[in-house]
């Protein structure tokens, strides 16, 4: 495994009384890369994602992680590596303020997750960093609100910070631009470009201008098979592309 290849698959495959939701992908995903996967609906991509979050075992093929074989590891052991998946639905505490929301990520991370119970002064340590990191994605001034008081937006936000928690290498975001408007939408793509400076990023997304702004390199997935990997511009001249995603009325 190349020192410049942070997550590979070899032959991943998924079978499901034989059909075959993914079948013998090989991917490469560089460090500090932004990575897009995208195919049509039932091409595979949600399965694969969840194959290499470990929430699916595989049923054949291999993943490696900083050239570490994790095919049989558990999701909450590769999150320990540095390999850490945001969700596609908004996965906050809605009665927590989003500082308590970051701070119990804070607590996860450190091997504390029932501190609750402890005193104030103990649950303050954290605060520092929680604050810090709800600077890093622009929600310094929602400290004290609560996440159900929140936009969608915010929330979206609030979750890479809870995700950021947990000091991760490599970022998966599933569909993280799912059920935005236009103005949200372009505040969690900054979000996601600025962030990709210190980290690695994985993510399935359908909003094909969401991609075509932010990925340095796009795998195409169809039949839970890849048919294509390059940049944007080389993809939307592929003919097979075309035929099977861009054509399709996909954006």
């Amino acid at each position: 495994m190349a020192d410049d290849i942070i997550l590979e698959t070899n032959g991943l495959t998924k079978e499901f009384a034989g059909f075959f939701a993914v079948r013998d992908v090989n991917l490469r995903v560089r460090r500090g890369h932004i990575h897009a996967l995208i195919g049509p609906n039932g091409a595979g991509k949600t399965t694969c994602f969840n194959l290499l979050t470990k929430f699916l075992r595989p049923s054949a093929g291999q993943i490696l992680y900083n050239g570490q074989d994790i095919t049989a590891m558990a999701p909450a052991d590769v999150a320990r590596l540095g390999l850490v998946r945001s969700f596609q639905i908004s996965a906050v505490f809605p009665h927590l303020t989003a500082l308590e929301n970051v701070r119990v990520a804070l607590q996860r991370q450190h091997g504390s997750s029932f501190d609750f119970w402890r005193s104030k002064s103990v649950l303050d340590t954290y605060n520092h960093r929680a604050r810090e990191l709800l600077d890093d994605v622009g929600l310094s001034e929602f400290a004290d609100t609560p996440a159900v008081e929140m936009a969608y937006g915010r929330k979206r936000a609030l979750e890479i910070a809870t995700t950021l928690a947990l000091d991760p290498e490599m970022m998966l975001l599933d569909e993280p631009m799912a059920g935005m408007g236009h103005e949200d939408i372009d505040k969690i793509a900054t979000l996601i470009k600025r962030i990709s400076a210190k980290y690695t990023i994985l993510m399935v997304e359908h909003n094909l201008s969401v991609v075509a702004n932010l990925s340095d390199v796009i795998t195409v997935l169809t039949r839970g098979q890849v048919l294509a990997e390059g940049n944007y511009a080389d993809l939307t001249q592929d003919q097979r592309v075309k035929e099977a995603y861009l054509g399709a009325g996909h954006g």
